[in-house]
Formats: C-alpha cells, structure tokens, sequence
C-alpha cells in the first residue's frame, strides 16, 4: 500500500482525536478546497442524529466550504454508510474517502 501524504494523515489524525475525545463510535474529518479542515464526531441525540462524516461536512459548510479534497472516517466498521459517502460527495462527486481504524490504519 503506498505511503498517504501528509495532507491525508493529517484528517485521519483528526479524526481519531475527535473519536477519543469524545467516545463517539465514529470520528471525521475533512479538508476542503483552501486546505481548511473541520473535524467531528457521532451525533446522537434525542432530536438530532449525524454520522461522524455528516457532521464534519456540516461544518465545513457552514463555514463557507463550497467543495472538499478529501475525507477520512475512524471507525470499527466494515465499511463507511451510503449517507456519509453521499454527505462528501454533495460537495465533491470524487473526493477519496479514507476509512480508518482505531489506530489510524487504513482499512
């Protein structure tokens, strides 16, 4: 597997902090296309319910992200939900979504 570059190791860092931090069962991050990342986690709340990835996204747009690079998910899951992957690519039909484990490899 080829090395990630810097840009991309630095999101799934991102991500897992927004994971530990909080416990969430997923965390996210993502850059847009001036470089800026947002990072987040599960929401799970009575009223409101976002995967780690939506919520990332969430962020960037209401800072003003009109389109995003990339996006990286921690998670123990075999794979990253249709709404997630459908979150990223409302922004970008074909920005790479990395899927990572607890420890930040790529699975």
């Amino acid at each position: 597997m080829a090395e990630l570059d810097q840009e991309d190791s630095k999101i799934i860092t991102l991500a897992r902090s927004a994971r530990a931090r909080t416990g969430a069962a997923e965390g996210a991050a993502v850059r847009d296309t001036m470089g800026r990342t947002y990072s987040a986690c599960t929401v799970a709340l009575p009223s409101l319910k976002l995967t780690a990835l939506q919520a990332a996204v969430a962020a960037a747009v209401a800072s003003g992200a009109d389109g995003l690079e990339a996006a990286a998910v921690v998670t123990d899951a075999d794979s990253v939900d249709a709404d997630s992957l459908a979150a990223v690519h409302d922004l970008a039909p074909s920005a790479p979504v990395l899927r990572a484990n607890a420890k930040g490899e790529l699975a």
